[in-house]
């Protein structure tokens, strides 16, 4: 019980300070604010950078997020946590760059829409304790073929999967940023998994390279 109580503690005492800064801020206490910009710029530049693909881009991308952040942290009614606020400012300056790209660069998609987002279980793969060069080796290229899968995903699908398994962020809290039923959350991340085992299976029947 003494372990409960001083986490819940502790909890509160960072929801407190949060929630100061963020009054100071919308204050326009700078200092309040640099303190915000390090609580989440390497989480949001993470993010950005496995959106993007581009180390230049994110870090233009990450700059305009705290940028309109600042802008419009007056208005921050706090319904959203801090963090869901920011991923959802973060997912729509990436759309707009991605936009932006695809109007300046010709390409063919080869994304398709997918009527079926029928929910499946979930997927993983063993863990070896200690591989030898052979094992390592196969599990680089694995990961390899995992993060290429990522990339290959449609904006939707890539961006739920990135939220949930990368940033962790909830259900509910993904269905916030992105403004879509949490249904639809789910039936999008099972959807970007089904397409990710897909190309792992295949790999792994040496089918693909």
């Amino acid at each position: 019980m003494e372990t409960v109580s001083y986490l819940r503690r502790n909890d509160l005492d960072t929801l407190s300070s949060e929630t100061w800064l963020i009054e100071r801020a919308q204050a326009r206490d700078t200092e309040a604010f640099d303190q915000i910009v390090y609580r989440y710029a390497d989480r949001v530049y993470n993010y950005v950078l496995r959106m993007l693909g581009n180390a230049q881009d994110a870090e233009d991308v990450v700059q305009e997020v705290f940028l309109r952040a600042y802008q419009a942290l007056p208005s921050f009614d706090g319904r959203a946590s801090l963090s869901t606020w920011l991923y959802r400012i973060a997912t729509n300056l990436c759309i707009d760059h991605r936009r932006k790209q695809s109007r300046r660069v010709p390409t063919v998609s080869i994304y398709r829409d997918e009527a079926n987002e029928d929910e499946i279980g979930e997927w993983e793969f063993a863990d070896t304790q200690t591989p030898n060069p052979l094992e390592h080796a196969l599990n680089r290229e694995l990961q390899q073929v995992v993060e290429r899968a990522i990339e290959q995903l449609s904006p939707k699908l890539k961006t739920v999967l990135l939220l949930y398994d990368v940033e962790e962020l909830s259900y509910e809290e993904i269905a916030q940023v992105l403004g879509i039923p949490m249904g639809t959350v789910k039936s999008r991340l099972n959807l970007a998994r089904t397409q990710m085992q897909k190309q792992v299976e295949a790999y792994l029947r040496g089918e693909s390279k």
